[in-house]
């Protein structure tokens, strides 16, 4: 294990963080919301902790995988943490562990919340928790990935541990050009949803709170009642909208660019996604037609609206959609596991593992009606090898492996069932809200400082696609001998 050079990266992480804190900072001044000073406080001893350890002089320069997943994971914990420092200095979180989650949950764009009211919290911390969205929802580690030398190639193994889905490419051959172009897609489709939503009447700061959850498909927003609190139907078109794009797997977004439209046409999981989608919207809308005066226009503005949220694991409410009828909310709790697509900033189980499944079950069919007959899994015109097909396998049964365990070791707080599951799956799925006393207009307060903790763990596990938390827990890993 290359100790040096993973503290020395964590290093730039640490440093970067500090220079982030600088936004928030600003948004303090001009409101004038009088909680600045925590971002003094936090940000300059950060810098100077992560400058000293930039400064370290790694033998080699190589990572491994198993490097690159720790790297990941530490950064993530330790970014979580020094994140946090602002929201406890503030006084407006009860306890450390109530900070910690709040950034967990931004960092890991999930969206789970412990606060109350959070109108009453300074627009520097509100615009700070929904900031941690936007860097989450790419990754913070690509960004770093675009700002440093490449690491002799080895880098891969960095986006590779960040990057959600089963199977991570480069749009171009070097890493670091890869990671600017995909901060460069999210930037600008950042910035076209805050013009629109200016365009549809929201203030600036409001447009980008929104947008913020949006991208980083977080859903932290600054008022109780999430983007319902708005009354603003354009501004609820236009998040519907931008929530699903920023569910696309970003490599079709390059195709689009590069004038690759083929590959956009051909495209399977896009295909899947979409149909998932707006099958879903039109199904809740027929079910929920009563709720709503036997509107089918006003149920589908809602059902669009949260099959999108929930989709692409953003979290924004316009309704208490626990209230619907359970064959809806079903729909909401598959949709809840399966998630937005592979390379996207969404959560879930990713619509490409879904897909695989499906092609690998059919495979097994049709192998014991042929035993002799050669048959492979493709995917978009590409034939996968078994080492994907078990590497999906080995993702679901650890996906299912840790709601189980979470949800045993939370029921212990002795919530109701609805609200225990529907939390974990929130958590692990990087959703936000649940049922019950989680769902859209309740929150994660309810749970003890051990049960934040075990869901904090599930909201890195989800974001990091589960495995770069694990290997933390490996014994092996530790060792310096090479695996």
């Amino acid at each position: 294990m290359n100790y040096l050079l993973i503290l020395k990266l964590m290093g730039v992480v640490f440093k970067t963080e500090a220079l982030l804190m600088i936004v928030p900072l600003v948004i303090s001044f001009i409101y004038q919301s009088g909680d600045g000073i925590y971002f003094i406080y936090t940000a300059i001893p950060l810098f100077i902790f992560g400058y000293c350890l930039t400064k370290i002089k790694p033998k080699s320069t190589v990572f491994r995988s198993k490097e690159g997943f720790a790297t990941v994971a530490l950064s993530w914990i330790f970014m979580s943490v020094f994140g946090a420092i602002p929201f406890y200095l503030s006084g407006y979180f009860n306890t450390f562990i109530d900070c910690f989650f709040e950034t967990v949950s931004g960092f890991t764009t999930t969206g789970s919340s412990i606060l109350t009211n959070v109108e009453a919290v300074p627009k520097g911390l509100v615009f700070w928790r929904s900031f941690t969205h936007w860097v989450g929802g790419m990754g913070v580690l690509v960004f770093v990935l675009a700002i440093i030398p490449n690491l002799n190639g080895s880098a891969v193994h960095l986006l590779k541990a960040e990057s959600p889905g089963p199977v991570t490419g480069k749009f171009v051959p070097k890493i670091r050009e890869s990671a600017k172009i995909l901060y460069t897609i999210y930037f600008m489709m950042s910035v076209v949803q805050v013009i629109l939503l200016l365009a549809s009447g929201l203030s600036l700061y409001d447009s980008l709170i929104t947008t913020m959850g949006s991208a980083g498909t977080g859903g932290f927003s600054n008022l109780n009642l999430s983007v319902g609190g708005y009354n603003n139907v354009a501004a609820e078109v236009i998040t519907t909208i931008f929530m699903l794009l920023f569910g696309v797997n970003f490599n079709i977004y390059y195709y689009i660019t590069s004038k690759q439209l083929g590959l956009v046409k051909s495209n399977e999981e896009l295909k899947l996604y979409f149909l998932i989608a707006f099958a879903s919207m039109l199904l809740i809308a027929g079910n929920i037609m009563p709720m709503y005066g036997g509107s089918f226009l006003t149920a589908l503005r809602y059902s669009s609206f949260q099959v999108s949220s929930i989709m692409t694991t953003t979290g924004f409410a316009t309704t208490d959609f626990h209230l619907w009828p359970m064959f809806s909310k079903s729909i909401l709790l598959l949709l809840m596991i399966v998630g937005a697509s592979a390379g996207s900033t969404g959560g879930g189980i990713k619509v490409s593992r879904l897909l695989i499944l499906f092609k690998a079950i059919r495979r097994e069919i049709g192998l014991i009606i042929h035993p002799r007959r050669v048959q492979s899994v493709k995917l978009e015109n590409e034939t996968l090898d078994d080492r994907v097909l078990t590497n999906v396998l080995v993702f679901l049964s650890a996906y299912a492996l840790i709601a189980l365990v979470s949800t045993f070791l939370i029921s212990i707080d002795g919530h109701d069932f609805e609200t225990t599951a529907t939390a974990v799956l929130a958590a692990l799925g990087n959703i936000g809200p649940g049922f019950s006393l989680v769902g859209p207009m309740g929150n994660f307060s309810v749970f003890s400082s051990f049960s934040k903790l075990v869901l904090s763990f599930c909201m890195l596990a989800g974001r990091l696609e589960i495995f770069p938390m694990l290997i933390l827990l490996s014994p092996r890993v530790w060792r310096n001998k090479a695996v």
